[in-house]
C-alpha cells in the first residue's frame, strides 16, 4: 500500500512532502508470499489438500481479478472470494477460509475501507491459529499492523508487526520477514526515528534480494531513499530511488513506480528544482489514477500544489489542494488530510488571510498529534508561530517556535530545525535581542552548511544553496547591527566572512574539480553516455533552430523544447553520477570561503582595494577592504538600488550617446561612501545582484561627474575574493604554454554568405594545427527558442588580422571564415597557446546556461551545414591552460543569475577549462568599436609589455579620449575577470 508522509511549511524555507511504500501480504494455508506494495501481489497458492474444486476455482478467479489492480476488478475479486469463503466455511476448511478472509481484508484496505478490512483480518486470525498455520497468522498480524499504521495508530501497528516477525522467522519465510522489517522501518521513520528506520530497512533489503523479490527490493530501496532525503542526504536519496525505479518498471508495478517518481520529484522540489519536480509529479499522477490509488493520487496532487505555491501561483495551488483533500478523507488518511490542511493554511497566510490560515492550521494540529506525526506537527507549530509573528504577537509566536524546535530535533529534521531557528532569530532581532538572535542564526547557518555538503554535487547543490540565501542575509544583517552597537568587536569582519560564505560556492567547487581531473579513472561507458547525451541534445537543438527559421507550428517547437529540457536533466544527472563514482572526486577537498584575515593575506596587496557589495531586502552593505583594514558602509536596500541601476544599465546597453555623467546617481550610492579610500588604487569589485550587470569602469568619480573611474583605477571583477586566492594556489606552478595566440574570427553564419561561392584569398588559407586535416562534425547545434539574426561581423576580420600581425607567424594561429570552426576550438592542440581570442557572436540563454555559447562557422567550404555552436558543456570539456581568454562577442559576461552564485555562464566554463583570466562583455557590443578596442588592447600587451588588466584599461582610456568612441557604450562593456597579477 502507499503510505503518505509529508512535511510542508511556510516561512523562510519551504520543506518537503514525501511518500513511502508499505507492505502487505496475501497467503494461503500452505505457503506465504509477499508483494511490493503494488495492487498486483504474487498469486496465492491454494492448499493442495482442498477438496472443494468450486471454491478453489472461485479463489483462483479472484486472484486473477485482484492482479488486474483496478477498483472494478478488486470488487469483482471480492465477490468471488466471498462466494469461495462460504463454500470453504460449509466444508469446515478453516485454512482456506482464512485465505479468503485475508484477501477480502486486503481488498477493503486498498479501497480505503479500513474498519471492514480489520473485521476480515480479525476473523482470519483465529482460523489460522486453529489450524496452526504460523505463516498465515504472521501475515494476518502484519496486515492488521498495516491498517493501524495507515490510521495513524503507530504503536498499535508496531505491536502487531512485532508479533508477526518471530512467526515469519520460525517458519523461515524470509520474504515475509523482509516485508515486516520493512514495515517496522516505516513506522520508526514516521515517528522521526530515522536511524532506527534505516536499521530495519537495511535488514529487509538483503532478504528481498535473497528471495529474488524484485518488487519488494524496489519498495525497500524507495523507502531507504525517502529516509535519506528526510535526513538531508539528497544525493544518497537519489541513488536509492533511481535503483528502485527500473525495478518497479521491470515487474510492471505501476503503483510502486508512481510512488518512486513522486519521491524523486520530492527530492528535486526540496533542492529548488521546481520544474524538474513537476515533471516527475506529472509522470506519477496518471499512473496513480490508472491503478485507482486515491491516497497516492491525493499525495501527488498535494505535492503539485506545493510547487505552484512556491512558484507564487497561489490560486492554482489551492485548486490542487482542494482536489487532494476529499481524497485524503475518503481513504481515511488523517495524516495526509492534516498535511493538506496545513498546505491550504500556508497559502492563505501568504495571501494575508491570517485568521483563515490559523483555522486550517488548527484543524491540522490535532490530527497530526492523533497519528503521532511529530515532524509534521513541528511544521504546523512553526507555521502557526509565523502567523502570530506577523500579527505582532511575538511571545505567542515564540511559544509555538519553542514547541516546534525540540520536535524538529527529535525527528532529525535538520532543514526544518534551521528554518525554525531562523524564524526565532528574526523574531528576536525585531525585539532588539540581537545576541540571542545571533546564537540561533549561527546554529541555523551551521546546519545549512552541513545540508549543502549533503546535497548532490553539481547544479542541484547550487540550486539548493540559492533557496537558503535568506538565512545568510539575516545573519549578515544581525552582524552588522551588532557592529553598529559595538564597532570594536569585529562583527563587521564576521559579516564580511558571511558574505564570502554566501556566494560563488559552486564556482569554487568547479575549479577544485577541474584541478582534480574528476573524469580520470571513471568508467569509460559513463563518459561515452555523457557524450551521447550531448550529441542527442545538439541534434534536438538543431531541429529546433531549423524550425524557427522556416515554417513551423508551436506544437512542434514545444515538443522539441520538452525533449531538449529532458536531455539537459538527464545530462545533469549523469554528470552528478560521474562525480560521485570518480576516484579523484572521492578524495577531493573543496576550498572553504576565506575569512577577512585570509583575504587580506592571500588576495590583496598594497595597491589593491577590495569593494565587496551585498544587496539586501532591508538594506545593503559595502565592505572596503585593504591589506590591513576593513571599513563597512550601509547602502540603500536592493529595491532602491535597482530603481537607479536598471535605467542606467538599459541606457548604456543600447544608446551610443550615453555619457559617463549619466551614471552619477548610481555612483553616488556605490562609490561616494568610499571615495576617500580609493587613492588611485586597483579596485577589485565583488558585485551582487543587478550590480553584476553594471560597468564599474564607466561609473563617474562622484566629485568629477564627467570622469569615469577608469581614469584613476584599474578595475577587476570577481564573483568572490576567495576565487582569486583559489586560482592562484591552483595555477601557481603551471608551466606557460609554448605558443602565443590563437585568434578565431569572422565565421560564416548564413547560407547566402558570398564566401560560400567564392575563392578565399591565399592570405586566409586554413591555418594548420600541426598539419592535421580539419575534419568536420556532422551535427549542428540550435540557438534556443528562436533563431536570431546572425549578421556577418566583418570588422572581426580586421580585428583578427591586426592582432595576429603583432605576433611572430610561428607563435600564432589565425582562423577565419570556414576555419573559424568548432573543430578548431575544441582541438587538443589549442592548449599550446597562451592567449585564445574569439571574435564572433555570443549567445546567452537566461534560463538554461547549457544553451549559452559562441557561434562559429555554420558551413564548410562545400556549403554543407556544420556544427558551429560551442556551447557551455563543450567548453567545460576543453583543456585550455591559457593565461588569457578573450571573448570579443556580445554579452559573454552575462548568464543566468542564480542567487548566491552570481551569473552562471561562459566565464566559469573557460575558467574550468583552465583560463587564468577571461575578458568578457556585458552587452551587445558594436562591431567596429570592438575591433578598435581589441587592437589597442593587444598593442598595449605586446608593444608596451603591459599585463592584461593594465592593457585593457589603457585601451579603454584611448577610446574614451577619442572623439569618435567617447561614449561608454563603445568601450565600457568589457571587463576582466580573474587574477590581475
Amino acid at each position: 500500500m502507499i503510505k503518505p508522509q509529508q512535511l510542508i511549511e511556510i516561512g523562510l524555507i519551504t520543506a518537503t512532502l514525501s511518500v513511502m511504500l508499505g507492505e502487505s501480504v496475501l497467503a494461503t494455508s500452505s505457503q506465504l508470499k509477499t508483494n511490493s506494495s503494488s495492487p498486483q501481489p504474487t498469486p496465492i497458492i491454494i492448499a493442495q489438500n482442498s477438496s472443494n474444486s468450486e471454491a478453489d476455482r472461485l479463489l483462483n478467479e479472484g486472484v486473477q481479478l485482484f492482479q488486474q489492480g483496478t477498483a472494478e476488478s478488486l470488487r469483482e475479486a471480492l465477490e468471488k472470494w466471498q462466494a469461495a469463503r462460504e463454500l470453504y466455511r460449509a466444508a469446515r476448511d478453516k485454512g482456506n477460509e482464512a485465505v479468503t478472509l485475508l484477501g477480502m481484508g486486503r481488498i477493503n484496505d486498498l479501497l480505503g475501507e479500513k474498519q471492514t478490512a480489520l473485521d476480515y483480518y480479525n476473523q482470519a486470525l483465529p482460523l489460522y491459529r486453529a489450524v496452526e498455520d504460523r505463516g498465515g497468522e504472521a501475515t494476518t498480524l502484519n496486515n492488521i499492523g498495516l491498517v493501524y499504521d495507515s490510521l495513524g495508530e503507530k504503536q498499535t501497528a508496531l505491536d502487531y508487526y512485532n508479533q508477526a516477525l518471530p512467526l515469519y522467522r520460525a517458519v523461515e519465510d524470509r520474504g515475509g520477514e523482509a516485508g515486516t522489517l520493512n514495515n517496522i522501518g516505516l513506522v520508526y521513520d514516521s515517528l522521526g526515528e530515522k536511524q532506527t528506520a534505516l536499521d530495519y530497512l537495511n535488514q529487509a533489503l538483503p532478504l528481498r534480494r535473497a528471495v529474488e523479490d524484485r518488487g519488494g527490493e524496489a519498495g525497500t530501496l524507495n523507502n531507504i531513499g525517502h529516509v535519506y532525503s528526510d535526513l538531508g542526504e539528497k544525493q544518497t536519496a537519489l541513488d536509492y530511488l533511481n535503483q528502485a525505479l527500473p525495478l518497479f518498471r521491470a515487474v510492471e508495478d505501476r503503483r510502486g513506480e508512481a510512488a518512486t517518481l513522486n519521491n524523486i520529484g520530492l527530492v528535486y522540489d526540496s533542492l529548488g528544482e521546481k520544474q524538474t519536480a513537476l515533471d516527475y509529479y506529472n509522470q506519477a499522477l496518471p499512473l496513480r489514477r490508472a491503478v485507482e490509488d486515491r491516497g497516492g493520487e491525493a499525495t501527488t496532487l498535494s505535492n503539485i500544489g506545493l510547487v505552484y505555491s512556491d512558484l507564487g501561483e497561489k490560486q492554482t495551488a489551492l485548486d490542487y489542494y482542494n482536489q487532494a483533500l476529499p481524497l485524503r478523507r475518503a481513504v481515511e488518511d488523517r495524516g495526509g488530510e492534516a498535511t493538506t490542511l496545513n498546505n491550504i493554511g500556508a497559502v492563505y497566510s501568504s495571501l494575508g488571510e491570517k485568521q483563515t490560515a490559523l483555522d486550517y492550521y488548527n484543524q491540522a494540529l490535532p490530527l497530526l498529534r492523533a497519528v503521532g506525526d511529530r515532524g509534521m506537527e513541528a511544521t504546523t507549530l512553526n507555521n502557526i508561530g509565523l502567523v502570530y509573528d506577523s500579527l505582532g504577537e511575538k511571545q505567542t509566536a515564540l511559544d509555538y517556535y519553542n514547541q516546534a524546535l525540540p520536535l524538529r530535533r527529535a525527528v532529525e529534521d535538520r532543514r526544518g530545525e534551521a528554518t525554525t531557528l531562523t524564524n526565532m532569530a528574526s523574531l528576536q532581532r525585531s525585539q532588539g535581542e540581537l545576541t540571542e538572535a545571533l546564537v540561533n542564526m549561527e546554529k541555523a547557518i551551521n546546519l545549512t552548511e552541513e545540508l549543502r555538503s549533503l546535497a548532490p554535487p553539481g547544479e542541484l547543490r547550487q540550486t539548493f544553496f540559492s533557496t537558503v540565501q535568506n538565512r545568510y542575509q539575516l545573519y549578515i544583517e544581525l552582524l552588522m547591527e551588532l557592529h553598529q552597537q559595538n564597532p570594536q568587536k569585529g562583527y563587521d569582519a564576521l559579516a564580511f566572512h558571511a558574505s564570502e560564505r554566501s556566494r560563488a560556492r559552486r564556482l569554487l567547487e568547479l575549479l577544485a574539480e577541474a584541478g582534480a581531473n574528476i573524469r580520470e579513472g571513471v568508467d569509460p561507458q559513463l563518459l561515452q553516455q555523457e557524450q551521447s547525451l550531448i550529441q542527442q541534445h545538439n541534434a534536438i537543438e538543431h531541429q529546433r533552430h531549423e524550425l524557427t527559421r522556416g515554417q513551423f507550428t508551436q506544437a512542434q517547437i514545444d515538443a522539441l523544447t520538452t525533449q531538449s529540457q529532458s536531455l539537459i536533466n538527464q545530462l545533469n544527472q549523469l554528470q552528478t553520477q560521474i562525480r560521485v563514482v570518480s576516484p579523484n572526486y572521492a578524495n577531493l577537498q573543496y576550498p572553504q570561503p576565506l575569512n577577512l584575515e585570509q583575504v587580506q593575506q592571500q588576495v590583496l596587496d598594497d595597491d589593491t582595494l577590495l569593494l565587496q557589495y551585498y544587496l539586501g531586502e532591508e538594506r545593503s552593505f559595502l565592505w572596503a577592504v585593504t591589506k590591513d583594514s576593513i571599513t563597512s558602509y550601509i547602502l540603500p536596500n536592493s529595491t532602491e538600488i535597482e530603481a537607479v541601476a536598471t535605467p542606467y544599465r538599459e541606457a548604456i546597453n543600447l544608446d551610443n550617446t550615453t555619457t559617463v555623467a549619466q551614471g552619477l546617481a548610481l555612483s553616488e550610492i556605490l562609490i561616494a561612501p568610499v571615495v576617500n579610500q580609493l587613492n588611485n588604487q586597483r579596485l577589485l569589485i565583488v558585485a551582487d545582484g543587478i550590480l553584476q550587470f553594471i560597468p564599474f569602469v564607466a561609473l563617474p568619480i562622484p566629485s568629477q561627474p564627467d570622469t569615469p573611474l577608469l581614469v584613476e583605477h584599474e578595475i577587476v571583477t570577481a564573483s568572490s575574493a576567495t576565487l582569486i586566492a583559489n586560482q592562484r594556489e591552483q595555477l601557481a606552478n603551471r608551466p606557460t604554454a609554448a605558443k602565443a595566440v590563437a585568434v578565431i574570427a569572422d565565421p560564416i553564419f548564413e547560407s547566402n554568405d558570398p564566401r560560400l561561392n567564392s575563392q578565399i584569398s591565399s592570405e586566409n588559407n586554413p591555418p594548420s594545427l600541426d598539419n592535421l586535416a580539419l575534419a568536420r562534425a556532422t551535427r549542428s547545434l540550435g540557438l534556443g527558442d528562436t533563431a536570431p539574426q546572425l549578421n556577418r561581423l566583418e570588422y572581426s576580420r580586421l580585428e583578427a588580422q591586426n592582432i595576429a600581425e603583432l605576433f611572430p607567424e610561428n607563435e600564432r594561429i589565425k582562423a577565419l571564415d570556414f576555419e573559424a570552426s568548432r573543430y578548431l576550438a575544441t582541438h587538443p592542440n589549442l592548449s599550446q597557446y597562451q592567449i585564445i581570442h574569439f571574435a564572433t557572436h555570443g549567445l546567452i540563454h537566461p534560463v538554461n546556461p547549457e544553451l549559452s555559447g559562441l557561434v562559429l562557422s555554420l558551413f564548410n567550404p562545400q556549403g554543407e551545414s556544420d556544427n558551429g555552436f560551442l556551447r557551455l558543456n563543450d567548453i567545460f570539456n576543453l583543456n585550455l591552460p591559457a593565461e588569457l581568454v578573450v571573448l570579443s562577442a556580445c554579452q559573454t559576461g552575462l548568464g543566468r543569475e542564480v542567487r548566491g552564485e552570481g551569473l552562471v555562464g561562459l566565464t566559469r566554463g573557460f575558467m574550468y577549462a583552465g583560463a587564468r583570466r577571461v575578458v568578457v562583455s556585458l552587452w551587445n557590443v558594436n562591431d567596429l568599436a570592438t575591433s578598435q578596442l581589441m587592437t589597442r588592447f593587444y598593442q598595449q600587451m605586446l608593444n608596451e609589455n603591459q599585463p592584461p588588466i593594465i592593457a585593457l584599461r589603457q585601451a579603454q582610456l584611448e577610446m574614451w579620449n577619442s572623439g569618435q568612441w567617447q561614449s561608454p557604450y563603445y568601450w565600457g562593456a568589457f571587463t576582466i575577470q580573474g587574477d590581475w597579477r
